[in-house]
Formats: structure tokens, C-alpha cells, sequence
């Protein structure tokens, strides 16, 4: 577990754009049982997760159709929150940073962490556009 003091600059490179904070399983449970498009982040304190994850999940909500719901969990933080969501992304093995689209709760896109290490932040938002596109 990482301390919080640590992870709060992290936490708030999204949540200061509109990302909702998952704490729990049940917290998990409910944002993915939410009507319409959930983007969930995996946030995580590796340099993949700042120099490419979050700003590419910034970016990408520049975009005229973007999820109804945006949430975030984070690695090595909030474990049950976390251990729930990637229950919800199987199967797809855990991995964060990580980002799904879920569509009325059924997993319609996945980014996974080899999709975002040593890619831009700018290829990673475009990613997630196109699913947008294509979901939203």
C-alpha cells in the first residue's frame, strides 16, 4: 500500500477533470450497474501511468462523444475496489495502468497496460476515441 500523501497528486491528475473515486467492491458494483458507458482507469503510481495513462484519458474526453460515467480505482491503494473491477475485465489478466469501456455494464473495450506503456499519450487518447466512437 502506498501512502496516501504520495498517491494524492496522482488521484487528483483525474479526478480534477471529472473522474468519480472507487473505494470499495460495492462502489465498483454500483458505477458498473449505472445505465450507459463507464470508462473505469486503473490508475497506478508507475511513470506508464503519468507520462502516457493519464494524460491520454484526459485527452481523450476532449472528443464530442465521450462515456456517460467516468471512474477511477488505484493499484496498490484501494485493493477491494480494484480486486472488483478486474473481476469485471476478465479475461483480460490484472494489469495497471489499465482502462476499460463498459457498455450497460458489459465490457465492450480494453486497454491494457502493453497497449499503454512506451505508446504516447496522444495514440492512447485516440484509442480511446475510437471506442467512444464506436460505443458512446
Amino acid at each position: 500500500m502506498y501512502p496516501a500523501e504520495l498517491v494524492k497528486p496522482m488521484r487528483e491528475d483525474l479526478t480534477k477533470v471529472g473522474f468519480e473515486e472507487l473505494h470499495t467492491a460495492e462502489a465498483v458494483d454500483a458505477a458498473l450497474a449505472k445505465e450507459g458507458t463507464t470508462l473505469v482507469v486503473v490508475n497506478s503510481v508507475c511513470g506508464c501511468a503519468a507520462a502516457n495513462a493519464r494524460p491520454g484519458a484526459r485527452m481523450s474526453l476532449q472528443n464530442a462523444k465521450k462515456p456517460d460515467h467516468i471512474v477511477t480505482v488505484f493499484a496498490g491503494v484501494d485493493r477491494e475496489a480494484v480486486d472488483a473491477a478486474r473481476g469485471y475485465m476478465i479475461p483480460f489478466p490484472p494489469s495497471s495502468p489499465s482502462m476499460a469501456l463498459f457498455k450497460d455494464g458489459e465490457l465492450v473495450h480494453m486497454l491494457e497496460r502493453h497497449h499503454i506503456e512506451g505508446r504516447p499519450a496522444e495514440l492512447i487518447a485516440e484509442n480511446l476515441v475510437d471506442a467512444y466512437n464506436d460505443h458512446c
